[in-house]
C-alpha cells in the first residue's frame, strides 16, 4: 500500500502529466542566483489536479546555509500543507570540492534554520545512499527523510532508517513513492504541523435578576434550622441550582426581637453562636449576606419574637 509522485525541475513541462500521481515536489531554487522558471506553473498545475505539493532547494554548499535558505523561502507564499525539502547532494562543479564535513554542517544548519522559520510546515531532506551513509554524521533530517535508491523496487529503498518518500527511478523523470496509504493521508500528515486552533471562548457568565428563593416563618424561643444552598460567585458558582450571591432577610412580627444567628457548614461543623442583636418593628428589615465559598448549608435562627423571613438571591444564568 502506498502512493506515487514525481519531482519536477525545468527539464519537465510546465504542465506535466499527473495521471496516477498523488504528489509532486518541484525545484524552486539553486544556490543564490537560480530560480526554476517553470516552478509557478508546475505548482499551480499540481495543485489544480489535487496533488499534495512540495518544493525543494538545491544547495551550493560553499555559501552560508541561512542565506541560501532565506533565498529559497522568499520565493514562495507558503500555504498550510506545503512541503519544504533540502535536496542534499553535491556532485556538480559548485559542490564537488567542498569538504564533506562542510557539506554535513551545511545540511544541519539549513534544516534546523528552515524548521525554525517554518514550524507549521513539514521540512525534510532528500539524500541518496552515498550522502546518507558517508556524508551524514547525525541522521538528522528534520521532519522526514526522502531517500533516493534508483533501480530498487518502489517502497524498498534498502535502508533501516525511517523514511517517508523513496525515489525509486530517475529514468526520464524522477519517480517517487510514499508509504502512506492515500493522497488524503499524505495531505493530513502535511497539515498536521499547523497549530491547533484555540477553543472559542465560553460566553461570559452572568447572573439572573434577584428572585425570592424561599419564604418561611421563625417561631419564638426555638432554634429554627433553615437549609440553604451554598452561596457562590460568578467564577465559582455553588449549589445544585448554580447559586450566586444569597441573602437572608428577617423582619419581626408584633414586637422587637433579640435574634441570634449561627451558621452550619457542609463538613458538619457549627460556628460559635453570634452575639444577639436587636431587630425592631419600626426599623428596617435585617439583611444577612450568606458567605460565598464557605459551603454554608444551614442557618440556625433563634428569636424572642416571631419572625417572617425569606431567602433572595441570583442564580448563574
Amino acid at each position: 500500500m502506498g502512493i506515487y509522485g514525481q519531482d519536477w525541475a525545468s527539464y519537465q513541462s510546465s504542465t506535466p502529466d499527473t495521471t496516477g500521481l498523488s504528489f509532486a515536489i518541484v525545484k524552486i531554487t539553486e544556490g543564490l542566483s537560480y530560480i526554476n522558471p517553470k516552478w509557478v506553473s508546475q505548482r499551480d498545475h499540481a495543485k489544480a489536479h489535487g496533488l499534495v505539493w512540495g518544493a525543494y532547494h538545491y544547495p551550493h554548499m560553499r555559501n552560508a546555509p541561512r542565506t541560501e535558505a532565506d533565498y529559497f523561502l522568499a520565493q514562495v507564499a507558503w500555504k498550510p500543507g506545503d512541503i519544504l525539502v533540502l535536496d542534499w547532494e553535491g556532485y556538480d562543479d559548485a559542490n564537488r570540492n567542498v569538504p564533506r564535513r562542510t557539506q554535513a554542517a551545511y545540511k544541519e544548519e539549513w534544516l534546523r534554520y528552515v524548521k525554525r522559520r517554518m514550524p507549521h510546515n513539514p521540512v525534510g531532506m532528500y539524500a541518496n545512499l552515498d550522502y546518507w551513509r558517508n556524508v551524514d554524521t547525525t541522521s538528522y533530517c528534520a521532519d522526514f527523510l526522502w531517500i533516493a535508491t534508483a533501480g530498487r523496487v518502489a517502497g524498498d529503498p534498502g535502508i533501516q532508517a525511517a523514511w517517508l518518500f523513496h525515489q525509486y527511478s530517475d529514468s526520464g523523470v524522477d519517480r517517487d513513492y510514499c508509504h502512506l496509504s492515500s493522497r488524503a493521508a499524505l495531505r493530513d500528515w502535511a497539515l498536521a504541523f499547523q497549530p491547533t486552533p484555540p477553543e472559542p471562548p465560553s460566553p461570559a457568565p452572568r447572573y439572573t435578576e434577584d428572585d425570592m428563593l424561599a419564604y418561611f416563618n421563625v417561631p419564638r424561643d426555638n432554634d429554627f434550622d433553615l437549609p440553604v444552598e451554598p452561596a457562590g460567585t460568578l467564577t465559582a458558582p455553588q449549589g445544585g441550582t448554580r447559586n450566586g450571591p444569597l441573602w437572608l432577610i428577617l423582619a419581626p412580627q408584633g414586637a422587637d426581637a433579640q435574634v441570634t444567628i449561627t451558621l452550619h457548614h457542609e463538613d458538619g461543623a457549627w460556628d460559635a453562636p453570634a452575639k444577639p442583636f436587636t431587630l425592631t418593628v419600626t426599623g428596617s428589615k435585617y439583611v444577612l449576606p450568606l458567605p460565598a465559598g464557605t459551603n454554608v448549608d444551614k442557618v440556625r435562627i433563634r428569636s424572642t419574637t416571631p419572625l417572617i423571613g425569606y431567602i433572595t438571591g441570583r442564580q448563574v444564568a
